[in-house]
């Protein structure tokens, strides 16, 4: 698996939104939809604001696979699903309390137990991998 490099992490995580596209079980990508996206570590994380109902969130865990846009950087991914360990999913909660605290009313929605069952890490795919 490839690995982000300093500046695609750096850039992601810096921009306010990123926009994300799941891919179809025919293999296209479905419309690309608007999502917080954290960094923890050298790790990027998003999580479904609707919880595990959120349709793009059902496609990425049909497909694992999609595509991302943020900061300037768009990278094929792999969707790393079901991350159970509370102690990273702690510092995910961290993470969005101090990038989107401004927002505490959207942010809220995005700590609970439910919305945690849909965190994803988002892992760069390389031409070879697809």
């Amino acid at each position: 698996m490839s690995s982000w490099t300093n500046d695609e992490r750096n850039k992601i995580a810096g921009a306010e939104e990123l926009e994300i596209a799941p891919v179809r079980s025919d293999g296209t990508l479905r419309k690309s939809v608007p999502i917080w996206v954290v960094r923890v570590g050298d790790d990027l994380y998003v999580r479904s604001y609707r919880g595990p109902g959120g349709a793009w969130f059902r496609a990425a865990q049909r497909s694992h696979a999609g595509h991302i846009r943020a900061g300037g950087v768009e990278k094929d991914v792999t969707f790393i699903l079901n991350e159970t360990d509370s102690r990273i999913n702690d510092q995910i909660d961290a993470a969005y309390r101090a990038k989107y605290g401004r927002y505490p009313q959207y942010v809220a929605p995005m700590l609970t137990a439910d919305v945690r069952t849909t965190t994803i890490k988002l892992i760069p795919r390389s031409k070879t991998e697809e």
